[in-house]
């Protein structure tokens, strides 16, 4: 048990750089550029696993040594368990009146009357009756096996507990994805799916159950300071044969109320606007972009993010490069002016405005790099490519005319919801045995092992001396009570009582 408790303890010790250090499975940038901000030392941490501490080798090996020191430790624990069950209580010691709790009394009955009397009170104890050559009756009795029980079930439950862990990390994976709420739809059917996705250590992503959820539409309601009060995405959803008729299911999505469908959970986490623009280019034509821009503030939900356009009919590859258009700015739900400076004083969109720059030139989109939706190449800004034409705030409705003639209209916004899916096939398992640790434990402190003794000598003359004997096999704490108890009721028969 010492070295369970040792290695336990190193295990928390362990865990711990993984709460202070950035984790490559959470956010591989943050961790790079951890690395190269502290030189050396960043790099001697990476040497060392730092930065995957739950998938190192050294946490892992304290793991296993912590599951083989546990098993090691209950296995014989069960056995003597075992064997005590199957033994007899411990017979009447001589000398009952060196035991912690002791009492005693002359009463006018046989010895055989006070066995009797001390086998219908003790009724539910397991206990042995014996006779000495004096014609002297015992009675051994002891109670409270239940607590080595709740002992041993709280911590195979935590053992089983580890182990759901441990199998819920190899086989379990949570992605996360932003749905459009104007019947945009995602469908679990690969890692391309999602926006971010981690998987477990014997997860390949190539075997997710499939479904697929459609967002409907989105509400939110808010407190008069800008606080969230609650959020509902109407979805529907398919998995299973509804794949097959293409039936979709009705489903209120809330936060903290997931959608649980074929073996998976698909929570709402938040939140937010998509812009949506309508460019008119000098032939006509248009075009109309809806991305999702990112909150920059959680309050007001002001976002930021990029809108990129390809100019139509361009057939020429470099002349359609050099006349590609981004807009970017800041979003705001609810307008609010400082001057020229646009700002929003609330999250829900009752005002929406923009105040955007527009690019144009080479975006970069066609370098073979990967690039984030939500800004833009600063390279291709710093080298020249891509250069500011126009700056400006718009209201809804509103539009600017570029110098060729190109207007870029703001038409309102939409909303967004942030989804994530999780799968953890152990689940059901940590549930079961987080109640049974909680059981076990309950279990092993509300019981106590005690042990009573009754001896009843013949004196000779018609009368029979009782003594009674108590010992708690743990704390001793609440046993003085039961034992007073017991032993008034055992020498009830004392004259005069």
């Amino acid at each position: 048990m010492r070295t369970a408790l040792t290695l336990l303890f190193l295990l928390a010790l362990g865990a711990m750089p993984g709460a202070l250090l950035p984790q490559r499975s959470l956010n591989a940038r943050k961790v790079d550029e951890y690395i190269a901000g502290n030189g050396w030392w960043g790099r001697f941490l990476d040497d060392l696993q730092f930065y995957d501490v739950y998938a190192s080798y050294w946490f892992s090996a304290i793991y296993v040594l912590l599951f083989v020191s546990l098993v090691g430790c209950l296995l014989p624990r069960t056995w003597e368990y075992f064997k005590q069950m199957r033994a007899r209580p411990v017979l009447t010691p001589r000398n009952l009146a060196r035991m912690p709790h002791h009492a005693s009394a002359e009463v006018g009955t046989t010895p055989d009357d006070v066995v009797a009397n001390a086998e219908r009170r003790l009724r539910g104890w397991r206990r042995v009756t014996g006779e000495e050559a004096d014609g002297t009756r015992t009675v051994s009795a002891e109670r409270g096996y239940l607590r080595e029980t709740g002992n041993l079930v709280f911590h195979f439950a935590l053992l089983g507990l580890l182990v759901a862990f441990a199998l819920g990390k190899m086989f379990g994976y949570e992605g996360q994805v932003i749905v459009q709420a104007d019947g945009g739809q995602f469908c679990n059917s690969g890692v391309y799916n999602y926006d971010t996705f981690r998987p477990g250590l014997r997860v390949d992503g190539s075997g997710l159950t499939p479904f697929c959820v459609k967002v409907d539409d989105f509400s939110a309601s808010y407190l008069h300071n800008g606080q969230a009060e609650s959020f509902l995405a109407d979805i529907g959803y398919q998995s299973g044969a509804d794949l097959d008729s293409g039936t979709w299911r009705p489903y209120p999505l809330r936060v903290n109320s997931p959608l649980r469908t074929a073996g998976d959970r698909v929570y709402l986490l938040g939140h937010g606007y998509t812009p949506v623009f309508t460019v008119t280019f000098p032939n006509g034509q248009t075009r109309t972009g809806a991305i999702q821009w990112r909150p920059v503030d959680p309050v007001t939900l002001a976002s930021e993010g990029a809108t990129k356009f390809d100019p139509p009919d361009v057939p020429d590859a470099e002349e359609r490069r050099r006349s590609q258009l981004a807009i970017t700015g800041l979003l705001a739900p609810t307008a609010a002016y400082r001057g020229e400076l646009l700002d929003s004083a609330f999250p829900a969109a009752n005002d929406p405005a923009v105040a955007i720059d527009v690019y144009r030139g080479d975006l970069g989109t066609d370098s073979g790099r990967g690039q984030s939706i939500f800004s833009l190449d600063q390279k291709m800004i710093e080298d020249g490519k891509l250069k500011r034409v126009a700056r400006q705030n718009l209201g809804q409705g509103e539009q600017l005319t570029l110098d060729d003639g190109t207007t870029v209209r703001f038409e309102g916004v939409r909303d967004w919801v942030s989804l994530q899916v999780s799968h953890d096939p152990a689940q059901n398992w940590v549930l079961v045995f987080s109640v049974l640790v909680i059981l076990g434990l309950g279990v092993s402190l509300s019981i106590k092992r005690r042990r009573v003794w009754v001896r009843a000598t013949p004196l000779g003359d018609g009368r029979t001396l009782i003594e009674v004997g108590g010992l708690a096999r743990t704390d001793q704490a609440g046993y003085g009570e039961e034992f007073g108890g017991l032993s008034r009721d055992l020498l009830a028969h004392k004259e005069g009582s």
